[in-house]
This record gives C-alpha cells, structure tokens and sequence, in this order.
C-alpha cells in the first residue's frame, strides 16, 4: 500500500513540474492567459506557470511561407488567365494574434486570394507578363495593410505562374515571330547601307589614286588564283581594251571616206589600212568585249 502511495505522489509531481515548467525555442513565444485572462508574454526560454490557473499559447514568429491556390479571373482585357502565388508573412505581434483572431493563418490565406483575384481584375495582361515585380508590390501592400491589426507582417508577395488559353499563346507566338522578322529585316537594311557607303568611300579613294585599283585587282586575281577550280573568270579594266575599240573607230572612219571618196573619184585608191585591219579586230573584238556589244556603240574612252 505505501508503494502505491508513493507511485501515485510521484507521478503528481511530475504532472506538476510539466504543467509548471514550459520551454520555448528561440523563435517561439507564449501567450499567457490566467484563469482566461491575458496576464504576459513568455519566452523564449524556460517559463514558469501556475499549474492549473495558467495556460500558454505558443506562437511561430519566423516567417512563414503560405501556397495561395490557383484562381481563375479575367484580366481588364478580357482574358482569361490562371495565376497562383505565395505568400511570405511573419508574426510582429503574438498577442494580437492570439486575442484578436481565432485562425491568423487562415485568414491571411483567405485575403491573399481575394486580393489577388482583385488585383489582377485591374492589371491588363502585357502588365502582368512584363511589369510583375509592380503587381507584386501592389498585392503585398494591400494584404499587409488587413492583417497588421491581428499582428501579422507580410513580407513578400510573388505571383509564381501565369497559365494562358492555347489560342492567347498562339497568338502571342505569332506576334513575337513578325517581332523578330521585322527586328531581322532592319538589321539586315542597316547592315547594307552601311556596306553601301564604305564601297562609296572606296570607290572615291580609288578614283583619286589609280594604283589602289591596280593594287586591287592584282589582289583579285591572287584570290582567284587560289581557288580550287579549273575555270577562272579575270576581270578585264576598260584600259587594256581602248587602244581596240579606237582602232576599229579609225579603221571604220577611214573605210567610210574611202567609199565616199571612191563614189566621187573612182580613180583614186582607197586606203590600204581599212581593208588590213578590219579583220583583224573582227576577230580579236568579240574575245575581249562583253557579249551583246559592238564597237560602234562603246563610249568613247578618255586617255
């Protein structure tokens, strides 16, 4: 019987030192209410209470990170888009949230969602893709401004996905495309004119120092001479070929007055030039000439 007595004394005491004696974490702290009624804030730490007469409330003040589920809305454009987001808020005041609120957590979680469907009623949709660090400025401050009376500070808000329609995204990938065509096609004019006016340049550096072209030809026809074809196309300059051209002008204009001088006076002999030369440059003129020119309509060339 006196071992009976002394187990159930044990046994009392320890349900009185665990009921008495309340450790707290570092990030923890305690509510206190007496008999019902608020009486002081505990931890962290070891805190004694009054068995019994004392209950303790403990309150996570790190923060905490809350999923806010996926909400189907409109935008101000009328489309229709899926965005979900998570919330990062802490407890600054444990008291205010023990006292003032049943659920802290539920509540902050049930503002989140309608202020997020709110917020982006008012947002058009290229605002929403492209200028999301200023929606998500907007929804912290609005959630913080309702849950600061029960004692809890919102940290960050961030708007994690937005879902489109397949036909949104098509479209959009359309504009895009014709985004980097035109992007392409202005590069690629640019590009041009600036080739166009560097040949400009060069071309009038070249006019005023005739060595340079000779100096770019003979750099032409090493390159030619370097490729691995059993063709090779020279360039001919207009030089090599005027001495020709203006030999068959003579050689025409000398055979023309030799037949007007034989209709006047058959008597005298027309020049023996003409008849020499011609079939020489009929012969040589049509290697060194592009196709589809004569010589009666070249210009003539300036010496």
């Amino acid at each position: 019987m006196e071992y009976v007595f002394g187990l159930f004394l044990v046994l009392f005491a320890l349900s009185i030192i665990t009921s008495t004696l309340k450790v707290f974490n570092n990030w923890e702290r305690a509510v206190i209410l007496r008999l019902g009624k608020f009486s002081r804030m505990g931890g962290p730490g070891i805190t004694v209470l009054l068995p019994y007469l004392e209950k303790a409330y403990r309150v996570d003040t790190r923060i905490l990170t809350m999923d806010i589920p996926r909400q189907e809305m409109m935008t101000r454009d009328n489309v229709p888009v899926s965005v979900d987001a998570i919330v990062l808020f802490s407890v600054v005041d444990p008291c205010a949230a023990i006292l003032k609120i049943r659920d802290y957590t539920q509540t902050t979680s049930l503002i989140a969602q309608t202020t997020l469907r709110s917020t982006i009623g008012q947002a058009e949709l290229d605002d929403l893709l492209s200028n999301r660090d200023q929606i998500n400025r907007a929804l912290e401050k609005v959630i913080d401004q309702q849950t600061e009376p029960f004692g809890v500070k919102v940290n960050a808000v961030e708007i994690r996905d937005v879902s489109l329609p397949e036909t949104m995204k098509r479209a959009m990938a359309a504009q895009a495309e014709a985004e980097r065509e035109k992007r392409a096609k202005i590069i690629n004019a640019e590009g041009e004119f600036l080739a166009a006016e560097r040949l400009t340049q060069a071309a009038a550096l070249m006019s005023r120092e005739p060595a340079a072209l000779q100096l770019r030809y003979l750099q032409s026809m090493r390159e030619i001479a370097s490729e691995k074809s059993t063709i090779a196309i020279l360039p001919i300059p207009i030089d090599i070929i005027s001495p020709f051209v203006e030999m068959m002008r003579r050689s025409n204009s000398s055979h023309e007055e030799a037949q007007k001088a034989k209709e006047s006076a058959p008597a005298e002999a027309p020049s023996p030039d003409a008849p020499a030369l011609a079939p020489m440059l009929e012969t040589v003129l049509p290697f060194i000439l592009p196709q589809g020119h004569s010589p009666a309509v070249l210009p003539e060339s300036k010496e």
